[in-house]
């Protein structure tokens, strides 16, 4: 299934603490949930009204972490599935699908990877909670800006000077070279068409 168009934010660039006028960046890919497919609505038959719904689960705690060896860049990407389900009687197990991409540029999708999790629900109990994994790694040389962008973007900035208080940012070189070097690991629920309409018709 194709991600929706999410309109996805550059990597966000930090202050030193010693020097707040110099910017840093990592290579290593962020994490994120895009719009519309942080959550699912199983409904039950072939309805689609409130009073229909079957299950609710939320992809929530949402955590990356680096790895950062060799020739690949990566993300390890851990998360929680929490499920409410409207009816509480016997014990019951909900596998739901999820995917984990790696977008760059905020728009161009570079790999995709389809997993799944399992809810087990105990009887009586209206609450579950699951956890899971996902892994992705981009090459180091892509997330690596030219020696000469690299310059624009960490050049020290020294209060007083004419440029301190200009954003590298401003500059579209420097723009373009920071989007096509930043990676995004996104992690959602697996969603139809139709499941994906609905959420973002909520």
């Amino acid at each position: 299934m194709a991600l929706s168009p999410v309109v996805l934010g550059l990597l966000a660039l930090g202050g030193c603490q010693h020097n707040p006028l110099l910017v840093q960046r990592s290579s290593c890919p962020a994490v994120a949930v895009p719009n519309f497919t942080g959550d699912t609505t199983l409904f039950r038959g072939d309805g689609t009204a409130a009073s229909d719904i079957d299950l609710v689960a939320t992809v929530t705690n949402v955590r990356g972490a680096c790895v950062d060896a060799g020739d690949r860049v990566g993300t390890n990407v851990t998360f929680d599935i929490l499920a409410r389900r409207v009816s509480t009687v016997g014990a019951r197990t909900v596998t739901l699908p999820f995917f984990a991409s790696v977008v760059q540029g905020g728009n161009l999708l570079v790999s995709k990877q389809v997993g799944a999790v399992t809810i087990s629900f105990a009887d009586g109990a209206a609450r579950a909670q699951a956890s899971a994994t996902a892994h992705a790694d981009v090459d180091r040389a892509a997330t690596t800006m030219s020696e000469a962008m690299q310059k624009k973007v960490n050049r020290v900035r020294k209060p007083g000077d004419l440029d301190a208080a200009t954003d590298p940012m401003a500059d579209p070189e420097v723009k373009a070279a920071v989007r096509a070097t930043t990676f995004e690991v996104l992690v959602g629920f697996q969603l139809s068409d139709e499941a994906l309409a609905y959420n973002a018709s909520k």
